[in-house]
């Protein structure tokens, strides 16, 4: 077998694992909100994945890795399979991969407007932002474009993938604003407390999995059997002590052991050894997963306190976290981190490379969310009744556990009551 078809067989595997992904956050985000809204987000995360699978192939793989110039390319839309290989992978392969990490990038911002944003605006959302907003930030990373060439090191996608989608998710949240009864006229906020833990932590275990097909097949070879197998030890280590660290902190911090908490703080440790996974060595990857999962925890209680309605916790985990998993490079990477000898100025490209990321993704998002907002007719949101009585009947038909559960017919007011324990 030649170096072109096993490199080949690896990169295609890899891509299957991170595409499997997509049921992990289905899981996730199905389990971490109310019951009256689990068809709805399912509908939302499979049509992600479709949506997004085609308008990649169409324009944003173009935009990402075609020539043009150090903010965007401007080249090879709608690829034939005629274009030149990538390395020793077949130009459908590095597509097909690259395509299934697009597909992760805009299903993040789904869990951060779960139960209250349209499905038509949040479609239309993922189709613009597949083609105008991550790829841009790709290019600037993977490329050739102006981050690349200043040095900055995104190995697997911290700041490319999560951060960016963190960006995105933190703009969407802002525009559509909390769920109903989230707050109080107070400002102080009621729990909506997860309605299937099971489906949330095999969600976890799904994302855990596939995260070493996104991590390890970053590799885009097989050639270094060696070099894939730490990247994925440190991969299993990083997730595995973010999940400890988050558990731990939430104890100490609440006095509870918050399965949710520790739940995301295991996906806070994978995002943030993304970045540096072919670089951290697995005694600091240790390290980053304690810190990415103490992270987790602040920063869910800081968007609480900002009144920041993120049911899942997207925000923090791919957002702050990828910022942190970013910068994390440049604190432990091998030879170029500020604790390993590598002094600080890899440490100042990583920020500058990571807030730039971000900060476009926020800022693109905005501009597409808000502006949806205004000019859409019936705006971004969900009416008031349909949200009350939850999407799944209102405006899909259908109850996600059908006579398992109560129907829909109590009224508007005992829905009200009812809502934040459902």
């Amino acid at each position: 077998m030649t170096q072109g078809m096993l490199d080949s067989v690896w990169v295609l595997l890899a891509a299957f694992l991170v595409f499997f992904m997509h049921a992990g956050f289905a899981l996730v985000e199905t389990g971490f909100c109310r019951r009256k809204n689990a068809v709805m987000v399912l509908l939302k995360n499979v049509g992600v994945v479709a949506l997004s699978s085609v308008i990649f192939y169409a324009l944003g793989y173009g935009f990402m890795f075609g020539e043009g110039n150090a903010f965007i390319g401007l080249s090879t839309f709608i690829p034939d399979g005629s274009e030149a290989d990538v390395g020793t992978l077949p130009v459908f392969v590095f597509l097909f991969f690259q395509l299934v990490f697009a597909a992760t990038a805009c299903t993040i911002v789904s869990g951060a407007v779960a139960e209250r944003a349209r499905l038509t605006t949040f479609f239309a959302f993922t189709a613009l932002a597949t083609a105008f907003i991550y790829p841009v930030v790709g290019h600037w990373v993977w490329g050739g474009g102006w981050l690349s060439e200043r040095g900055f090191l995104d190995f697997a996608g911290s700041t490319v993938v999560h951060g960016v989608g963190g960006g995105m998710a933190l703009a969407g949240a802002l525009a559509v604003g909390p769920r109903l009864g989230k707050y109080d006229a107070e400002g102080k906020s009621k729990p909506m407390p997860a309605h299937n833990f099971p489906l949330a932590a095999l969600g976890v275990l799904v994302l855990w999995l596939g995260w070493f097909g996104f991590n390890g097949g970053s590799t885009v070879s097989a050639e270094d059997p060696g070099a894939i197998a730490r990247i994925v030890l440190v991969t299993n280590i990083a997730a595995s002590t973010g999940f400890l660290g988050a558990l731990a902190w939430t104890r100490f911090r609440t006095g509870m052991m918050d399965l949710s908490m520790g739940l995301n703080g295991a996906l806070a440790g994978l995002v943030g050894i993304t970045a540096g996974c072919d670089v951290i060595a697995p005694g600091w990857a240790m390290l980053v997963g304690i810190l990415a999962g103490m992270l987790c925890v602040e920063g869910v209680f800081l968007l609480d306190r900002l009144k920041v309605d993120d049911p899942v916790g997207a925000i923090t985990v791919h957002g702050i976290c990828g910022i942190f998993g970013t910068a994390a490079v440049g604190l432990f990477g091998d030879e170029v981190g500020l604790f390993v000898g590598g002094g600080a100025s890899q440490l100042a490209i990583q920020l500058l490379g990571a807030f730039s990321g971000v900060a476009y993704a926020f800022g693109a998002g905005a501009l597409l969310w808000f502006g949806m907002k205004t000019i859409v007719p019936g705006g971004i949101r969900v009416s008031e009744d349909h949200e009350l009585e939850g999407l799944d009947v209102a405006e899909c038909g259908v109850e996600a556990y059908g006579e398992s559960y109560p129907s829909s017919g109590m009224g508007s007011a005992a829905m009200v009551a009812a809502s934040p324990a459902e």
